[in-house]
């Protein structure tokens, strides 16, 4: 899936969700818990981790201090743990492990392990605490958005007042990582064809989902139950607890809007300067969400066509009106004559390749040359490597044929945040014509998408909710208004659910706004973050 919740991975990456992902060049890429068991069972498994559960340390004391009177005395050890940093191997960068329940709703029952990065605050002036960062997915790795960009191309004044933190979420990168397929087994998988035509395709494409959704219950069957955005957001709030912070101070990126939502709901006392950039709409259902975004990236196909044609190397015809058409049929004839990429591995171009390439280039206007380059080597000259080289950037695979864990990780979260948008392949049929609506070259492959979750392992735990956070502080929602993977729609959603929320909305092309070249968007976040100042009411920049 694209970014978040639809459906979660796919050869044509579902769309999201909340998922979203960023895909700029510098980044990667939208439930209730039981009760909480209280007391002394947790204090002996809590002494079994090889940690020490009260460090001693004016942090740790101030957090145990600082817990509100309602907090279970079960979750006790995990807020006054000691993080012992040490170096990543990466210059300026300190790497921990902290310890979180496996289930807050059952804190006694074990635990999980979460990967945690920072880079201090560089000075001078006042430090402001720690600005916790997400880049979505989900599955996209924070540590590595932290230790790529982040840290070091977030505006030299954030980074100098605020120590840089990031931890991967459960079940991501350096977090007990999810495993599904191997490399030859993902490379199948991404080259299923998810435009059937017959039963048998049908046929073939049902037993790609469900052997990637066995292979993600043989590897992790415990952890995949406690994936979810609620249990990542409780994470979080252990984690700023441990470094001395009074509230979290956060920025978000598309599903990690969601993720930041979801902190907000749960804890809004807790709340400090939240930024969620390329907003999701935690209130719809899957099918709705993935709907939405198939209309998103058609929003954004869009903006790529009257583009297209106004350049002299257009491979799809020089009226905008025709490029949907001519791109369409090209797929078509991918589907039934792949070409050859000249890959080590013998990977042809494929319809589903071919597809997920044109989308990858959707989240980011500065790849638009790029794709246009890719067009024209594959439509005139029978190369598609191009478009795989696009393709392997979506899905993180390198030229060894390793891929990162993000697919994964992302079809683990959103299949148990939310019950699966279609039950059966009849129920995608049904809804082929809403889709192809929605977008007339990728609404047909988005749809059968969508299909992943039906044949995962475990059933859900959430369901689709508004978030209000009454009593937060003021939390900044931003919305691209040609953003393909979290539609404008979204932001403007989220933005009237939370009760303390400012909008401030990005005219232009590309998935999220900050740090993607707007002085406007950039200055007016920045002074959020460095003097708590929120934007003014409809505040719109270009």
């Amino acid at each position: 899936m694209y970014t978040r919740r639809s459906s979660p991975v796919s050869p044509v990456p579902s769309p999201a969700g909340p998922g979203a992902r960023n895909r700029r060049p510098h980044r990667r890429r939208a439930g209730t818990l039981g009760t909480l068991l209280a007391v002394g069972a947790l204090l002996a498994s809590a002494c079994t981790s090889g940690g020490s559960t009260h460090s001693g340390s004016p942090a740790a004391e101030a957090a145990l201090a600082a817990l509100p009177q309602s907090t279970p005395a079960a979750l006790t050890p995990y807020y006054g743990q000691k993080l012992t940093w040490r170096s990543c191997g990466v210059p300026g960068f300190q790497c921990t492990t902290m310890r979180a329940p496996l289930d807050y709703a059952k804190p006694q029952a074990g635990e999980t392990r979460l990967a945690v990065a920072r880079k201090k605050a560089t000075g001078p002036g006042k430090r402001l605490g720690s600005l916790l960062v997400n880049p979505g997915g989900p599955g996209g790795s924070a540590i590595g958005y932290l230790q790529q960009y982040a840290g070091i191309g977030y505006p030299a004044d954030v980074r100098a007042r605020y120590d840089m933190v990031a931890v991967d979420p459960r079940g991501v990168a350096r977090s007990q990582p999810v495993e599904c397929l191997d490399g030859r087994e993902m490379d199948a998988y991404t080259q299923t064809d998810f435009t059937p035509d017959d039963t048998e395709e049908t046929g073939r494409l049902i037993a790609a989902h469900k052997k990637f959704a066995e292979g993600c219950g043989a590897d992790a069957p415990g952890l995949l139950r406690h994936v979810s955005t609620a249990e990542a957001a409780r994470d979080m709030d252990i984690l700023r607890a441990l470094l001395g912070d009074e509230k979290l101070t956060y920025v978000g990126a598309s599903y990690g809007t969601f993720l930041g939502a979801t902190y907000a709901g749960l804890f809004p006392d807790r709340v400090g300067r939240l930024v969620l950039d390329g907003a999701m709409d935690p209130s719809l259902p899957a099918r709705r969400l993935n709907l939405d975004q198939t209309a998103g990236f058609e929003t954004a196909f869009q903006a790529f066509a009257r583009d297209c044609v106004r350049q002299r190397d257009c491979p799809l015809g020089t009226k905008a009106t025709d490029v949907g058409r001519n791109l369409k049929a090209f797929f078509e004839k991918l589907d039934a004559r792949p070409i050859p990429t000249g890959d080590a591995d013998g990977r042809e171009l494929g319809e589903s390749l071919a597809t997920t390439g044109v989308i990858a280039a959707m989240y980011d206007e500065g790849a638009w040359p790029q794709l246009r380059d890719a067009l024209n080597s594959a439509m005139r000259e029978n190369d598609g490597a191009g478009l795989l080289v696009l393709s392997d950037s979506y899905y993180e695979r390198d030229a060894d044929g390793r891929y990162t864990n993000l697919m994964f990780a992302n079809a683990a979260v959103n299949c148990v945040d939310l019950p699966p948008a279609f039950s059966t392949p009849d129920e995608v049929r049904k809804s082929l014509p809403d889709f192809a609506k929605a977008s007339p070259v990728f609404g047909r492959g988005l749809a059968w998408a969508t299909l992943n979750c039906a044949y995962w392992p475990v059933a859900p735990t959430g369901e689709p909710h508004r978030i209000e956070a009454k009593g937060a502080s003021p939390i900044v929602v931003v919305g691209t208004t040609r953003d393909p993977a979290t539609p404008y729609r979204w932001a403007r959603a989220l933005a009237a659910q939370l009760s303390s929320a400012r909008l401030l909305t990005y005219d232009g092309d590309g998935h999220t706004a900050y740090g993607r070249g707007s002085s406007c968007i950039d200055n007016t976040i920045n002074a959020y973050l460095l003097r708590g100042t929120p934007p003014t009411e409809g505040k719109r920049c270009s």
